[in-house]
């Protein structure tokens, strides 16, 4: 049994997971029970596939007639799907786990049967996504894959805010998909087929407006600004592991999609590269400026999300300009670093979600600043979005950090060909590189402060319960995957330079190892763990030798002081939100304080989406209240709509008539 038959095999069972307990009792725990069992064996087969078209000789491609005229069923598996697979399998399978804590079937009989089939659909809709060798079986599956997302989102649909996010998303990802419509029509007319293989062929002219299109399409996926407008509203309020799966892997199908047909399109031209790298370094920057503005726990994750979607898409703009210029050393490293975050991006923001999700399991809300004081009642959480939340600040020794390090050796390496084509875009990338790197420290030291510090800030967070074995082991396990890549990151290079390899069609020359000094890097992570064990241990032995004395947070002269006074996230990010007030628009209300006994009042900060909530919205608002007006040509008379056919000709005649 090769590895592609594998594949297949724990597709289906993804794919099918859900549907046992939909014949079971709506509060039965059997049926979750069963339904988790499916998708953690799809996940371990899926796996043991990936492993075996790793190791093993190359499987045959599978090319089936299937019915669709100048179309079949093809699949095979390369290096760059290996890649894009192992967090389509692991994530997923780790989700399904940790909703049998999270999301009980008993206490959501209404919806619980339905999101666990579209829970297995997604994940196996975005497995064929990757192996699909074929334009319109790639459609299929990414359409699933869409269908799926949305459901499974919307699950707790008798929200009006679920259900409005829902509809932004639909409304969003079919957007794109007329992009990948017109993408794959197009690629039907310059190549004779819909086989998704390399088209060397290709007129300059016809890549360049594939490139177009595949960025747009896939970017509104991938959720880069400024066609994000789905993505906060979709996975703050989708359950927590579905927005893990959302985040952590369904955003990538974005950046598989612009890496498989940049693989198969011409040598880039010199413009590909540096609107890659100008969109990621904007979308970097506002993504971690509106999540500092956030006052809900889950859309301050969503809009990191975008932000490091923009660190992946200056990778994918750096290597394309590598391939442009023939700079083998910018190929590697670019295209390098980018897939190796999407790697580490699927492991440290599921673990953010999955935390997440067990804070709002315990305090039963979202609102940072109602929260506070968890350190004591979460202890293992709060240790764990430590490790998450270092691991995204891209801090050593965790995975993120080492990511972001190729990335930033291959920025650098063009600093010293300043009059090469597209060279000052890649300089002014690893600015924005840098300046989203002390913004992320910002965003998530407020979190951190704000969540887990200080005393409770309402009375939720004072009946907090624990999470269960389900929800914990996951999030551990994402942990220690996170610690042993940033420790070891040689272990996963050799899957980065076989993936470049295909991507660029050649045999790379070099390898990351031998650019990126990885063994050093693992030696100074190493050490450095030894000293923050050893500092652990010193500070713990200093408590244990001295009286700890306990009492309130600094009470500013009070003598009554409550949780309200304490400081929150909306303050901590007040300053910060300044800097960039040109770009996020905020609405603020100021305490109103007068006289002796003023009346009660607070403080709050609200940054709405400026592209979603400022632009797209009130535009539609007010082409809806034209469209009434046209409702006059509607007549339901069958005479009037042959009118308007013939006229429609006429117009026709006249307009090809004149061109000639």
């Amino acid at each position: 049994m090769n590895a592609l038959t594998l594949l297949l095999m724990a597709i289906a069972l993804l794919g099918f997971s859900g549907l046992p307990a939909c014949l079971l009792p709506a509060r039965s725990a059997g049926g979750q029970r069963v339904t988790t069992g499916l998708m953690v064996c799809g996940g371990l087969l899926g796996l043991v596939g990936v492993v075996c078209a790793r190791v093993a000789a190359p499987a045959p491609a599978l090319s089936l007639a299937w019915g669709f005229q100048h179309s079949r069923f093809s699949v095979a598996v390369d290096p760059i799907s290996v890649l894009f697979l192992l967090p389509i399998f692991l994530i997923p399978m780790l989700g399904s786990v940790y909703g049998l804590g999270y999301w009980r079937q008993a206490e959501h009989p209404a919806n619980g049967c339905r999101l666990g089939l579209a829970y297995g659909l997604l994940a196996g809709a975005m497995a064929l996504v990757v192996i699909a060798r074929d334009g319109l079986l790639f459609l299929v599956a990414w359409e699933v894959m869409a269908l799926a997302a949305y459901f499974a989102a919307s699950a707790e649909d008798d929200k009006v805010e679920v259900r409005r996010a829902g509809w932004i998303y639909l409304i969003a990802t079919h957007i794109g998909t007329l992009c990948l419509l017109a993408l794959f029509a197009l690629w039907r007319q310059a190549t004779g087929s819909f086989a998704l293989t390399a088209g060397a062929a290709i007129p300059s002219e016809a890549a360049g407006t594939l490139f177009l299109l595949a960025a747009i399409g896939f970017g509104f996926k991938a959720g880069l600004m400024p066609l994000h407008v789905w993505l906060p509203g979709a996975h703050a309020n989708a359950p927590s592991h579905v927005s893990a799966v959302m985040s952590g892997v369904m955003l990538k199908m974005g950046v598989y999609g612009i890496v498989r047909m940049t693989a198969l399109l011409p040598a880039p031209a010199p413009w590909w590269g540096p609107v890659l790298l100008a969109a990621g370094a904007f979308s970097s920057l506002t993504g971690i400026a509106f999540a500092i503005g956030q006052r809900d726990l889950k859309r301050m994750l969503a809009y990191s999300s975008i932000e490091n979607l923009g660190i992946i898409a200056m990778g994918l703009g750096l290597a394309l300009l590598g391939r442009a210029q023939g700079h083998a050393e910018w190929v590697l490293l670019g295209l390098g670093g980018a897939l190796f975050h999407v790697w580490n991006h699927s492991l440290f923001k599921s673990l953010l979600f999955f935390n997440a999700g067990a804070i709002i399991h315990a305090t039963e809300t979202r609102e940072i600043d109602r929260m506070g004081g968890l350190a004591k009642r979460l202890p293992v959480v709060m240790v764990l979005f430590v490790v998450a939340a270092a691991a995204i600040c891209a801090l050593p020794p965790l995975n993120g950090f080492a990511g972001e390090w190729v990335l930033y050796i291959g920025l650098f390496r063009t600093l010293g060909l300043g009059d090469a084509p597209g060279a000052p875009a890649a300089a002014l990338a690893a600015v924005a590189l840098a300046m989203t790197g002390a913004l992320a420290v910002a965003c998530f030291v407020k979190a951190l402060g704000a969540v887990f510090l200080g005393a409770p800030r309402s009375a939720s967070p004072r009946h907090v319960h624990q999470p269960g074995v389900a929800m914990v082991a996951p999030m551990v396990l994402l942990a220690v995957a996170c610690v042993l890549i940033g420790l070891c990151p040689r272990l996963i290079t050799p899957l980065l330079d076989a993936a470049v390899g295909a991507w660029s069609g050649q045999s790379q020359p070099l390898s990351t190892a031998s650019v990126v000094p990885l063994k050093a890097l693992a030696c100074a992570g190493g050490a450095l763990v030894g000293l923050l064990a050893a500092w652990a241990l010193v500070l713990k032995a200093n408590r244990r030798a001295k009286p700890v004395r306990t009492g309130l947070t600094w009470d500013c002269g009070y003598a009554a002081p409550t949780g309200r006074m304490e400081y929150t996230g909306s303050s901590f990010g007040d300053s910060l939100v300044k800097l960039t007030v040109f770009l996020l628009w905020p609405k603020k209300n100021q305490p109103a304080l007068h006289g002796l006994f003023p009346k009660r009042s607070r403080f709050k900060i609200i940054v709405p989406d400026t592209v979603l909530d400022r632009l797209v919205t009130p535009l539609f608002r007010a082409t809806g209240r034209f469209l009434p007006w046209l409702r006059v040509l509607q007549r339901g008379q069958t005479h009037v709509y042959v009118l308007y056919i013939l006229v429609v000709v006429i117009v026709l005649l006249i307009w090809g008539n004149l061109e000639r």
